[in-house]
Order: C-alpha cells, then sequence, then structure tokens
C-alpha cells in the first residue's frame, strides 16, 4: 500500500476502514495535543506539503479495481486533514467515485471556523470532531491549539454546522490525568454537546505512548465520568469495559435504558446472556427501540 492510502482497518465505531492521508510526509497541525501518538510539534496555520488531488483519486481507485472489501474512506493525516489546501475539490472528486461506500473524516473540530472548510464538510457523510474541553484554559493545555482558534466561537461554529449538515456528526472526548479528568470538567461538556447535538460521543482515554509527559485514567474513571454526559449517547470502545457481567430483570433493564441509552459496546460487554435474553424479548414486543448513530447500535426505551 502507498504512503497516502492505508488499510483497509478494522475499527468497531466505524466498521472497516480505508485511510487517506492527507499529510504522509510529516506532522502538520493546528493543534499539538499533549496526548499525540505522533511526535510533538509546532502547530501550523495550513499545510506546506501535500499530495496532488490526482494522485490521491488514482490510489484510491486503484484499491476499488482491487476488490478490497471496505465500509469507509477515511479522510485523515498526520496531523489535521482540514488543513489540506484543496479540501472542497478532493471531496467532490471523491463523492464521485465512492461507489457504496461513505466518507468520513478524522477532524480536530477547527475547520468550522473557516467557510470554505465548513462548505467543504458538509459534502462529507460522517464527521467526527474532537472536544476535549468545553473550558478554555483547558483547552488550551491539552490541545495546544494556534491562539488565535477561540474555543468559545469553534462551540458556536459547531453547532451551527450542526443545523445545517444532513450527514452524521461524531464527537470525540480524550481524557488526560490531572487536565480534563473531574466532574466540571464533564458537565461543561455535557452543556456544550446539549447546544450541538451530535449523533453521538465517543470517550477514550490515553492507551498509546503520547508526545508529551502525560497519563491517561483508569477504566473505572472514565466510566464514571462518562456518566455525566446525558445529552447525548455515550460510546466507550470494547478495550475500556472491566468487570463481571450482570444480571438485569426486566424492571431494571426498562429503567436503566430510559435513563440511558446503552450502546451495542455495553450489551456485549456488561450485560449476562440472561441480560441480553430479556433483551431481545423486549425489543420483539417493541418496548426497546433500536437506533444505528453513525455505525453504532443504540438501545433505548420505546
Amino acid at each position: 500500500m502507498s504512503k497516502i492510502t492505508f488499510g483497509p482497518i478494522s475499527s468497531r465505531r466505524f466498521g472497516l476502514s480505508l485511510g487517506i492521508d492527507l499529510s504522509p510526509n510529516q506532522k502538520q497541525c493546528n493543534f499539538d495535543c499533549v496526548y499525540c501518538e505522533l511526535q510533538a510539534a509546532k502547530p501550523l496555520e495550513k499545510s506546506l506539503i501535500y499530495p496532488k488531488i490526482k494522485n490521491i483519486i488514482d490510489e484510491v481507485q486503484s484499491v476499488f479495481k482491487s476488490n478490497v472489501q471496505f465500509d469507509f474512506l477515511t479522510l485523515t493525516a498526520n496531523g489535521e486533514p482540514t488543513l489540506y489546501p484543496h479540501l472542497k475539490e478532493l471531496v467532490y472528486e471523491l463523492n464521485k467515485i465512492k461507489q457504496d461506500k461513505k466518507l468520513l473524516i478524522l477532524s480536530n473540530g477547527s475547520g468550522v471556523l473557516n467557510s470554505d472548510i465548513f462548505d467543504a464538510l458538509m459534502y462529507i457523510d460522517v464527521v467526527k470532531f474532537s472536544l476535549d474541553s468545553a473550558m478554555e484554559k483547558t483547552f488550551y493545555r491539552v490541545d495546544r491549539a494556534l491562539k488565535q482558534i477561540k474555543l468559545e466561537t469553534m462551540i458556536e461554529q459547531m453547532i451551527t454546522f450542526r443545523e445545517k449538515f444532513l450527514g452524521e456528526l461524531v464527537m470525540e472526548v480524550l481524557i488526560v490525568k490531572g487536565l480534563n479528568d473531574n466532574k466540571d470538567e464533564m458537565l461543561a461538556l455535557n452543556e456544550a454537546f446539549d447546544k450541538i447535538r451530535p449523533s453521538r460521543v465517543d470517550f477514550s482515554t490515553i492507551d498509546r505512548p503520547p508526545a508529551y509527559p502525560v497519563k491517561g485514567i483508569s477504566l473505572e474513571k472514565l466510566e464514571e465520568l462518562s456518566m455525566y454526559i446525558t445529552s447525548v449517547p455515550v460510546v466507550l470502545a470494547k478495550h475500556y469495559y472491566k468487570g463481571e457481567k450482570i444480571d438485569f430483570n426486566i424492571q431494571e433493564l426498562l429503567k436503566m435504558l430510559q435513563l440511558r441509552a446503552q450502546s451495542e459496546f455495553d450489551i456485549e460487554n456488561k450485560f449476562s446472556q440472561h441480560s441480553k435474553d430479556i433483551l431481545e424479548k423486549l425489543i420483539k414486543e417493541r418496548k426497546v427501540v433500536v437506533e444505528n448513530l453513525a455505525g453504532v447500535k443504540f438501545y433505548k426505551k420505546a
């Protein structure tokens, strides 16, 4: 596989993904997140070295000809993919050849501050934005963004984007020990998500060597913090689950699903077989409904 395209990679949150690296030669980002798995680097306003649209399209078409199976064409980068200077034209060309695949971008969210990038994102099927803090001081400590990137304005533009966007918006939060791992941070994020209204929020912590000397939190703490996010469905990746599986009776299960939708990962990793059988019965009786939110199934009380 070339430098530009890679995979397909199996992602439990987005299925099989063929990556398209818009900065294959070096890290280019307007953030320098403390948890980044790439080397620390000074934030940039724009990409300086990048592949041509024709080269990207040629490589993607080559993958299609090889009959490799995948679900998503994923725009990513050694850094921030929305810094690619011809994003709108690239999205247009990819949409012409994507066949039955969905186009996904993994972004830090700052692109909403630029009208041209904002417009380009409107033509992508699934957009994933990061939002590690809704508090300005913490935001700069965790994400080390360019100072001209104003958090309040970025959140306001995310709200506007969601109002206009016809695709699926996913948000992601990464928790860093001692920085954004407390109740006040979670309540501020919950308020922001209530206004942005994404399809779902993915919660995680550091599980790879980071650029700076910071640490992740325990799996128990991650789940505890995620419970403060009540305005939108939350996903914890499979490897963040721990402990014994639980038996629920019908009343307990219905009450839980009324208070908080459970993802397919919750069901798989927390529910005993007895609980799963009850859940299936409730689905057949239409007392529980299943929704697909950007590729992840959620179960909630009807």
